[in-house]
């Protein structure tokens, strides 16, 4: 039996890893905070911080009489759509990651931004959908690639390796699609839909937010409620059933996962590789823990920082933010792929 020392001690090697998380956590809700703070208040158009609640409440700045539209009406929907966004990007990532067991399991790399991008293209362009019917659209694109994904790969011991393959060669088949679409439509409408396709805050409007806020409101207790489930299935099939989790629990957050990443790309385009790369950062992070939270958090950093870089980085460039995280984003994944492959050399 272990004697009361070695007992506190196993006590505290188990805290110490929570600590850390909940510090990360903490530290990347102020970074979020300060992201938002700064898309809001800099820029071509600067708001002192001290005239910044008094907009918020509605009133009229008596020295900044433009002030509270600008603020109101295009910095501040840009603001909260992309931490919005990016918290919904970075959660879904880190759920397919740690729950399929591998880093290139990102909705927007296995093709369920793809899926969404090409039936909101498809109704956008075609049945000229407008309005509620095309986050709708992006949904049900969504999850049809995920049932295709699903069907092809369940009832194997590689399930997760075949449903990233399988998604990846769907992510090419919607690549195709969409270039086809856009060539057989009008001019004005590719205009609109490659907009869209480079994922960019600027049709930002208060009622596509309060419709992604909605959805994340009962999507992401939903999703944080299998966060356990997650944690189980990073330990393999056999594992997790044997503690009590079938492999088939486990994945029901893939679902949830699937809807939150489809609803904000819905809302802004596909911005490329926010998925994909923040829930390696949050892991590194927390020491190599899954935080579905540092995840969000880490994606809302990334959105909103990017945004800002794209409007302000060059001078008279207004580049969205899907061209920014993209040219972010291929080097860190190639450094992804190196360290994978490295730890699965080990």
């Amino acid at each position: 039996m272990a004697s009361h020392p070695d007992v506190v001690r196993v006590r505290r090697a188990r805290r110490r890893p929570v600590r850390r998380v909940r510090l990360v956590v903490a530290l990347l809700s102020t970074a979020a905070l300060l992201a938002v703070l700064v898309r809001v208040l800099l820029g071509d158009y600067v708001v002192a911080l001290a005239d910044l609640l008094p907009i918020l409440r509605g009133e009229t700045v008596p020295d900044a009489p433009g002030a509270s539209f600008i603020v109101m009406e295009a910095k501040l929907p840009r603001a909260v759509i992309g931490a919005l966004a990016g918290m919904a990007f970075g959660a879904a990532g880190a759920m397919f990651q740690t729950t399929l067991r591998n880093p290139l399991a990102s909705p927007d790399i296995i093709g369920i931004s793809l899926g969404a991008s090409a039936a909101a293209v498809i109704a956008l362009t075609v049945l000229d959908a407008q309005g509620i019917w095309l986050p709708a659209a992006a949904l049900a694109g969504a999850l049809a690639v995920s049932l295709l994904m699903y069907a092809v790969g369940r009832g194997t011991s590689l399930a997760g390796q075949r449903m990233v393959l399988v998604g990846i060669g769907i992510a090419a088949l919607l690549g195709s699609v969409i270039q086809l679409v856009m060539t057989r439509t009008s001019i004005h409408d590719a205009q609109a839909a490659l907009v869209w396709l480079t994922g960019s805050l600027a049709r930002a409007t208060w009622p596509v937010i309060g419709l992604l806020a909605l959805s994340m409101l009962v999507l992401g207790p939903l999703l944080a409620l299998c966060a356990r489930r997650m944690r189980l299935a990073e330990l393999g099939d056999d594992l997790s059933t044997t503690l009590g989790v079938p492999a088939g629990r486990a994945r029901l957050g893939l679902v949830v996962a699937v809807a939150l990443a489809a609803v904000a790309t819905s809302a802004t385009g596909p911005i490329a590789f926010v998925a994909f790369l923040s829930g390696p950062i949050a892991r590194r992070l927390c020491g190599g823990r899954p935080s579905l939270w540092a995840a969000a958090l880490v994606g809302a950093v990334v959105v909103v920082a990017s945004d800002f870089a794209g409007d302000y980085l060059i001078p008279d460039v207004n580049l969205p933010v899907g061209v920014v995280t993209g040219a972010l984003g291929v080097p860190l994944m190639i450094a992804v792929v190196i360290a994978a492959g490295r730890a699965g050399k080990a």
